[in-house]
């Protein structure tokens, strides 16, 4: 009970405040002094400020880069963001997200999200397996293709980030949203299995997994939808833009923590609650002042769960055992998820410029701007406690 008390009470306060402060620190530096894209300045700032801290260490003072490191080991990144920033970051992005748009572009979004994701897995996995052995590290196939499938996922905050800041085109804008909004699901569903396998030692049957693939997936969607349409609904019956926004937030929070309960896929369900509620919301529930307070609301929670993500990921190397052949093992894996990449998105559009036209330089841009984030950080942290996992963890 007392450790319950110590974790929940003013410790669990300490680290909320000193976390909120530190990252508003970042994002002002970045703002004030650097200049880089939001979420990639804040990380920058936030390695910066850990370089700091470990030279601080080694010239005899210890004691911050210690206090920094204990804060970091309280935080559960795994829980924190599967469960609930995810939830709150992916419900903004499909706010804005126009669904005739993604309907039109519905077949290499959905090759990209499904079997882009099972190509990615089994190429980098195979490459990562290759890779490993010529810096000498001998790592079980199995936890490759668990490497090969966390970093399959393109990060829809990144890449929303970003291509707020690109003059790109209609097609290659609703691509790149509308595949990084669903790739979550199916990555996360393909790691389950796989970590699955790599626990019990035995592979499930097609069977069990189609069923499993079914109720993330699917059951994600339709609960997705039901708890959308209820609340557009409740939206349309009123005319209060308080109660509006307050329904939005109590659909989130509720609807992730019933998704959890429910065993189907959370993030999938939001993004379904936000196309419904951005869309069928915006145009037939929502007067011009409930509209603006809507985004307003959304865009500055997303902003700021953006600088806490990133500032995270950047203060987790604190607690990683790092070392240069990590970086270089890093870079040359980075080529290796480059090309399996563009095996995934060079089909996909070559599909789509049968009927419809697309710019120039589409596939280099795919190929280049499928940026990686903090689900792919959060399955990392998920691992089983072991070698494997420390060095995937620092690769990640």
């Amino acid at each position: 009970g007392t450790d319950l008390e110590a974790i929940t009470g003013p410790r669990m306060l300490e680290l909320v405040a000193a976390f909120i402060c530190l990252t508003t620190l970042l994002t002002y530096v970045n703002y004030r002094f650097i200049g880089l894209p939001p979420t990639i300045g804040v990380m920058v700032t936030a390695l910066l400020f850990s370089l700091i801290l470990q030279g601080l260490s080694v010239i005899g003072y210890p004691g911050l880069e210690e206090r920094v490191q204990g804060l970091m080991s309280q935080i559960d990144f795994n829980d924190l963001l599967m469960h609930w920033m995810l939830a709150f970051l992916l419900f903004a992005g499909a706010l804005h997200v126009n669904l005739a748009d993604l309907r039109d572009y519905r077949w290499p979004i959905g090759l990209l999200a499904t079997v882009g994701v099972l190509i990615a897995t089994v190429v980098i996995g195979y490459l990562a397996h290759w890779i490993f052995a010529l810096f000498g590290w001998h790592v079980n196939l199995l936890y490759c293709l668990l490497f090969g499938a966390l970093i399959s996922p393109t990060d829809p905050i990144a890449v929303l980030g970003a291509l707020r800041t690109a003059n790109a085109s209609k097609p290659l804008k609703t691509t790149i949203v509308g595949e990084s909004l669903f790739n979550d699901g199916t990555a996360v569903v393909v790691f389950t299995v796989l970590l699955g396998i790599a626990q019990l030692g035995e592979t499930p049957s097609v069977s069990d997994t189609a069923i499993l693939f079914a109720r993330e997936a699917i059951g994600g969607a339709l609960f997705g939808a039901v708890i959308g349409y209820v609340t557009y609904r409740m939206i349309k019956s009123i005319e209060q833009y308080q109660v509006e926004v307050m329904l939005t937030l109590a659909l989130v929070i509720g609807g992730s923590a019933a998704a959890y309960e429910l065993h189907v896929s959370a993030p999938i369900a939001m993004v379904v609650a936000g196309l419904i509620i951005g869309n069928l919301g915006r145009n037939l529930a929502m007067n011009d002042m409930t509209r603006r307070y809507m985004d307003g609301f959304w865009e500055l929670i997303d902003d700021m769960l953006n600088a806490l993500l990133f500032a995270l990921i950047g203060l987790e190397l604190l607690l990683l055992p790092f070392s240069w052949m990590h970086l270089a093992a890093a870079g040359v894996l980075a080529v290796a998820i480059l090309l399996s990449r563009l095996l995934t998105v060079a089909p996909a559009i070559v599909m789509l410029r049968r009927w419809r036209t697309v710019p120039r330089g589409t596939i280099r841009v795919l190929t280049w701007g499928g940026l990686r984030g903090g689900v792919s950080v959060a399955l990392a942290l998920s691992l089983p406690s072991g070698p494997e996992r420390d060095l995937l963890l620092s690769i990640t």
